[in-house]
């Protein structure tokens, strides 16, 4: 699965609709953040850092100080595809921050969003 589309896109463009879909269910924009933090291991200012630069999905999560290794406990399924068994694994990390989106946007609690 070669989906360059989605990896050439803009993580700036696309942050906004995270933002965007958390407030909808009466989220915050700093629940999302930690959710990106915990997720990639970006801080706020080097997060900020990657929306300045204007980066594409590819560099933000190549240049992710360190994806969480609870990851693997991120199941379910997204666009029809169950997360744990995909095989690109850029698509994989972008379908995690989807999953877990969904779940701030579903009402589930931090601890569990966060796998603690």
């Amino acid at each position: 699965m070669h989906n360059t589309k989605i990896f050439r896109t803009s993580f700036v463009r696309i942050y906004p609709l995270y933002v965007q879909k958390a407030e909808k269910k009466k989220r915050t924009k700093d629940e999302v953040d930690r959710i990106i933090f915990w997720l990639t291991g970006y801080d706020n200012k080097t997060l900020l850092q990657q929306i300045e630069k204007n980066v594409d999905f590819e560099v933000f999560f190549s240049e992710a100080p360190q994806i969480n290794p609870n990851v693997s406990k991120i199941n379910g399924i997204v666009c029809g595809v169950r997360v744990e068994e995909m095989e690109d694994k850029l698509m994989q990390k972008i379908r995690y921050l989807d999953k877990l989106i969904d779940e701030l946007a579903k009402g589930k609690t931090m601890e569990k969003i966060l796998r603690q």
